[in-house]
């Protein structure tokens, strides 16, 4: 069986509004992708994840803001609305709204990742593009860092 922990990050200010800034580029993206999907879908014709991750390589050229985000988790995100869209089907998936659901972000590869312990009771893992961020060590890691 597989089991998955979370843990809530302190974030510095400055660590806290670059999160923000990956979080609604990651929301951008989905956003995007569905609605791409949807129209591509009403024509009848299918788009993937791998058109829409070479589309969003191209993206980032045009918008600086979304080169900014480290790539993995909006590589992520369009792989969850690939998973999404194919569990439940291209309309009925929601957008993710500003308002209704807070920024959320993941980075998948685990070989990016690298966590310590500071003492008994706070650790700290290094971010790609964020830099090294505190968290409360509440229960141990147990087994070993893998793939989303």
């Amino acid at each position: 069986m597989l089991t998955g922990r979370r843990y809530l990050l302190a974030f510095t200010p400055e660590q806290e509004e670059f999160a923000e800034l990956i979080g609604d580029a990651c929301r951008v993206v989905w956003n995007t992708a569905l609605e791409q999907r949807r129209t591509y879908r009403q024509r009848g014709v299918f788009i993937g994840y791998v058109e829409q991750a070479r589309q969003m390589a191209e993206a980032k050229k045009d918008f600086p803001w979304l080169a900014e985000a480290p790539s993995h988790p909006l590589q992520q995100t369009l792989r969850d609305l690939e998973k999404a869209c194919r569990t439940h089907g291209t309309f009925k998936v929601h957008r993710r709204s500003k308002r209704k659901s807070a920024p959320r972000f993941r980075f998948p590869d685990p070989k990016h990742l690298t966590v310590e312990r500071i003492s008994r009771r706070w650790g700290r893992v290094r971010l790609p593009k964020l830099g090294w961020v505190r968290f409360r060590w509440t229960r141990s890691l147990g087994g070993e860092l893998r793939p989303c």
